[in-house]
């Protein structure tokens, strides 16, 4: 006999097939170079899954892409852009330029707007004018073109301590003295390492590992100091004129 309670009281199903694991990914565009970095920790909630789950993938040697969100959702959409990209080389014998990657992780996005990839994604490389540039994506497609950009468990931390060292909001100049366009490379790394700290600090979701990946345009005069720089190691393709470079550094263990 059913439960009259049950009859009384009707109950609603539910199924929700994401999660969030946690992480911060962030990409600062420079003059002639970005960067590019994500935390390595795989969280849900408090309990920490692995201590080393990549979200930062390099795509061809003009870009990079770092991934934040449902680990599953955002590990299928990589392989499905570096498919798209496996055909674009066939068929073209050429890489996809950086703002046809944006446009084409914009179009797969928005083609599952109804069922989405719950990815925040961070594209980061060399345009073919030899800039750096920086495109975020929310899950369904909207993107921009940035300087940089902040996501993640961490984003309210990050963003705008970006925003005041990269845009330099609520600064005031010194007298006769005007903000930079843009920073040089040795700074922006000492960012992305301050940001990451600091965020480590006062978030459980990320930390144990840090990830930066550096695109330097054809001729960039920090190349050699990036070569002697400890813990860099290069994963440029053979035949490249740009140069991809990851260091990395650990952050805390707990």
């Amino acid at each position: 006999m059913p439960d009259m309670n049950s009859l009384a009281h009707p109950q609603q199903h539910q199924f929700n097939p994401y999660t969030e694991n946690g992480g911060t990914i962030l990409a600062i565009a420079g003059e002639d170079f970005t960067v590019i970095a994500g935390d390595t920790r795989q969280s849900e909630g408090y309990s920490i899954q692995t201590r080393y789950a990549p979200k930062v993938f390099r795509l061809t040697d003009k870009a990079v892409l770092a991934v934040n969100g449902f680990a599953a959702d955002g590990n299928m959409f990589v392989k499905k852009v570096r498919q798209r990209l496996e055909w674009y080389r066939h068929a073209h014998a050429k890489d996809m330029p950086l703002r046809a990657i944006a446009r084409l992780i914009q179009t797969m996005l928005y083609a599952r707007r109804f069922f989405p990839f719950y990815v925040y994604n961070i594209l980061g490389g060399i345009e073919e004018d030899g800039s750096g540039a920086v495109y975020s994506f929310d899950p369904v497609g909207s993107y921009e073109r940035e300087a940089c950009r902040a996501a993640g468990a961490a984003q309210s931390l990050v963003q705008p301590f970006l925003d005041n060292q990269i845009y330099f909001k609520n600064q005031t100049p010194a007298q006769d003295t005007s903000h930079p366009v843009h920073l040089p490379l040795h700074s922006v790394l000492a960012l992305v390492i301050d940001s990451f700290t600091g965020a480590t600090e006062r978030h459980i979701e990320v930390g144990d590992g840090l990830e930066m990946y550096v695109v330097l345009a054809r001729g960039n005069p920090a190349l050699q100091s990036l070569q002697d720089l400890p813990g860099a190691e290069e994963v440029t393709g053979t035949q490249a004129e740009e140069r991809v470079f990851v260091i990395r550094r650990d952050l805390k263990k707990d």
